[in-house]
């Protein structure tokens, strides 16, 4: 079994927030390079490819076989891909795989692929189904071994050149539209379970004989519009010419409203166990911590509004005389005025309330942005949630609640195993605190 060492890639790309046009100019620039590691580095972070750091394998014929590892001196976990030989991909890649799990995989696939292409990241070298990894939470993730620095990289675009982009064949080239072609070829995986070459399923779209594709498991999982829905943005992804295909970003536009069992865990999707799912359940929780753990927003707002601003005291405020100026005076109305909205569960207008309070600067206060926090998750915006349950960690590093909501916040995001392990700090941190 020969080991492919060279410029190997390793981890996850992961999306994230794509939306801070304002950094990734910067970001771009700091991009990591390429690292090439010896065998004898791959072997230490794999301990000398042990069977029991085996993440992804598809028997003997399979062409490479996946380890979970750790890199001398890192403390991320990487995945290294050792290779056998050239193979015909697995026609039973996704057989049995739930209608609901196939389209979170390719809105996860999507979102990844506009992430990378938004940093400067817009190749990928041999889309297929081996680059899908899947995380601790059952969760698509795109591996990073297919990333390319650039077009000139030519030699094996595709495992089969059945497979390959129209543009590829004809100038030994990869353009950003290649991996939207490749990507059409993945949800043609997804919806007939198996690996079919582009040229036969087009014939068979434009010969309206498409349900051809469709995979006999799924029967009575989808409707007829969610399949042809498919199709069609397989079919705009296969478009001979470059220019007539859809962008990632229009591909994630269309895949988020198909998405069905939003609220079931992929881990469940998938069928298989989750080890940090009772792991809450192990610790001792405060009742805040206990209604962040089980995303009881109803209950988060009654303790908030229990405790009130008691936490706020010590709270570094310098404001001397000033406090008498009208700035201050406005600034302290914005809050009596949020802090009204909050009580009265009118969370649209308690954000804006106390935005006003928090982009004064005059004064800092934990427990505004931790009701701000709840206001964002009670109107569906986590990701603003968990920015504000973040900065009253900034303010106030000994307040159990910071991370109690950043953990709810977490939750809401679907990240589990960082949820749990907030939540563990935020009950060390109160153990600490009533020791002292």
């Amino acid at each position: 079994m020969g080991v492919r060492c060279s410029k190997l890639s390793l981890c996850c790309c992961c999306p994230s927030n794509i939306n801070d046009s304002s950094t990734l100019e910067n970001e771009k620039e700091s991009l990591p390079g390429f690292i090439e590691y010896s065998l004898d580095q791959l072997k230490a972070a794999t301990s000398g490819f042990c069977t029991e750091n085996i993440v992804s394998e598809h028997g003997e014929k399979a062409p490479n076989v996946v380890y979970r590892g750790k890199l001398d001196g890192e403390d991320h976990l990487v995945a290294v891909k050792r290779f056998n030989r050239c193979a015909w991909p697995d026609p039973r890649q996704f057989l049995h795989m739930k209608w609901a799990m196939r389209l979170r995989v390719a809105l996860f696939l999507a979102q990844a692929l506009e992430y990378c292409s938004c940093r400067g990241r817009a190749l990928y070298h041999d889309l297929n189904a081996y680059r899908i990894l899947f995380d601790q939470d059952g969760n698509p993730r795109l591996s990073s071994f297919g990333l390319m620095k650039n077009s000139r990289d030519g030699k094996s675009y595709s495992t089969n050149l059945a497979f390959a982009p129209p543009e590829y064949l004809r100038t030994g080239r990869v353009i950003p539209e290649s991996v939207v072609y490749s990507f059409g070829t993945l949800l043609l995986d997804l919806l007939s379970g198996k690996h079919i070459p582009p040229s036969h399923a087009v014939d068979l779209i434009r010969g309206k004989n498409f349900l051809m594709l469709m995979d006999s498991c799924l029967e009575g999982q989808f409707s007829n519009d969610d399949g042809t829905e498919i199709v069609r943005l397989a079919s705009r992804c296969l478009q001979y010419e470059p220019r007539e295909r859809p962008n990632m970003k229009s591909l994630v536009t269309a895949l988020t409203p198909l998405q069905k069992e939003t609220e079931v865990p992929s881990h469940v999707l998938m069928g298989i166990s989750h080890e940090t799912t009772s792991l809450k359940h192990t610790m001792s929780l405060t009742p805040l911590g206990e209604a962040c753990s089980r995303m009881d927003l109803t209950a988060i707002h009654e303790i908030l509004e229990e405790i009130g601003y008691k936490d706020d005291e010590g709270t570094a405020n310098e404001l001397s005389f000033q406090m008498w100026t009208d700035k201050i005076q406005e600034t302290l109305n914005s809050k009596k005025s949020g802090d009204t909205a909050f009580r009265a569960k009118d969370f649209g207008i308690a954000i804006e309330c106390y935005t006003h309070f928090i982009d004064s600067e005059t004064m800092v206060s934990p427990t505004v942005l931790a009701r701000r926090c709840l206001c964002y998750m009670m109107n569906d915006m986590p990701q603003e949630a968990l920015g504000d349950a973040m900065q009253a960690q900034v303010i106030s590093p000994e307040w159990p609640a910071a991370f109690y909501l950043q953990a709810a916040a977490l939750f809401s995001l679907g990240m589990d195993n960082d949820a749990n392990e907030t939540l563990k700090d935020g009950t060390n941190l109160e153990a600490k605190n009533h020791r002292n």
